[in-house]
Order: structure tokens, then sequence, then C-alpha cells
């Protein structure tokens, strides 16, 4: 699904005079129905590789491609339809509208997709059953628990079922017990096929991934196997 080969990205600041290097040579695939951790400490580029990865920048440098197309050769416009219908998003702020309902917040992407209003309460009712939360469908946001608007997160990226989801530092807002929740069911969607690249700096929370991508100064340290895979007891059914 991902294929990134020598990528790199520079900010220069006052023409050619100043720059500094976020990204030097960074080369990883990610295949569909993986589940992998990009992990690092401040400054290492994570943020920025996340940033090129579901494009909001682009590589000043180096090849991305996605889904076999080369990101060079396509639009603003055309990364903007690709990022809509092919990938979803899970923040570690939520980003729900507090006085919205359970069911109004998951709607919102369907609305800007251009679903048509009679197929979007079927496929609200999907994704919030997937994680869990069939009896606060109608609940407004802002009366769930850290943990739970979480997971409204998670159904709001899945409800217009993405290629991929992007996860970025889902725990960081959560206390230890509802983030091995946010944890559990992310891991049950990769197992029932479901991409997802996580972003994290917890290196307990990266343990319930595939596979860890470790970056540091811009490049990649390390690129390996989780031989010892948290598993959860499984929400998703």
């Amino acid at each position: 699904m991902i294929d990134l080969e020598h990528l790199g990205k520079v900010y220069r600041e006052n023409g050619e005079e100043l720059s500094t290097v976020a990204l030097a040579d960074v080369s990883f695939s990610i295949g569909k129905g993986e589940f992998v951790a990009i992990m690092g400490p401040s400054g290492s580029g994570k943020s920025t590789l996340l940033h090129i990865l579901d494009f909001l920048d682009r590589p000043t440098s180096g090849t991305y491609r996605f889904l076999g197309r080369d990101t060079a050769t396509l639009t603003d416009i055309e990364l903007a339809h690709l990022r809509n219908k092919e990938m979803g998003f899970v923040f570690q702020a939520f980003n729900l509208l507090g006085r919205s309902t359970v069911a109004e917040n998951v709607e919102l992407p369907l609305m800007y997709s251009g679903v048509p209003v009679f197929r979007r309460r079927e496929l609200v009712e999907r994704a919030v059953h997937a994680v869990g939360l069939d009896e606060k469908i109608d609940v407004p946001s802002s009366n769930l628990s850290g943990g739970q608007k979480q997971r409204v997160a998670i159904a709001r990226a899945l409800v217009n079922d993405p290629s991929i989801i992007f996860a970025d530092e889902p725990t960081g807002n959560l206390d230890s017990k509802s983030g091995g929740q946010v944890m559990e069911i992310l891991q049950g969607l990769n197992d029932a096929g479901r991409t997802i690249i996580l972003v994290t700096h917890e290196t307990y929370t990266a343990e319930y991934a595939q596979r860890i991508i470790a970056l540091r100064d811009g490049g990649v340290e390390r690129d390996v196997a989780v031989e010892h895979r948290k598993r959860g007891n499984g929400l998703i059914k």
C-alpha cells in the first residue's frame, strides 16, 4: 500500500540561508493488512513523516507511492480526494463536536463524501457497533468518558471504509485502562484485515502492533517485527 524510497524533507528558512533536515533517506514499505507503529523521540521526524504519508505535506526528495501511484504526479486536488476516500484518522485530542451526538460526529465524513442521507444511518450504526458503543449512539459526545470519545473517533475514521487508518498518539490523553481498550479495538480492526499505522512515543502502546519502525534524527534507526505482541481480550467480535 505504501512504498517509500529515499524520502527526504528539508524545511528552508530565509530562502536558502537556513535549512532544517526533518527526514533523510527514509525507505520502507507497508503492505495491506499490516499494523505498523512509527516511534521516535521528539524531533525524530515522526510527525513530519506522518504529514507526508497522509498527504498534508510533500517530500522534497525521494519517492512516495500510495496504492501503486507516485504521489509526486498527483495534484493537490487529487491527493485530497484520495485522502478523503482511502484514509481514516484518529487523533490524540479526539476532535469531536461536543454538543453533537455520537451519531452526528461519526456521520461527518459521510457528509463530506457526498453519501446520500438515506444511507448514512446504516453506515454510522455499523461503525459505532464496531467500537462497542451501540447504546451511546444518540448521546452527546460531551457526556462520554475519554476512552469512549476515542472510540467514537475510531468509528468516525471507519465509517467511510478507508483502506488505511492513521492513529496519531491515540492513547496520549487516556488512562492506562482506557488506552488499553482503544488499542484492543485497533488491534481487532487489524485482525479483521484493516491496515493501521500508529504514531506513538510509547513502547508499551507500540507493542500492540506487528512491526515497529523507529526513527531518530530524521532517519530509520530500526525496522523490526514485534516478537512479543501484546494482545487484548478482543472488543471486536
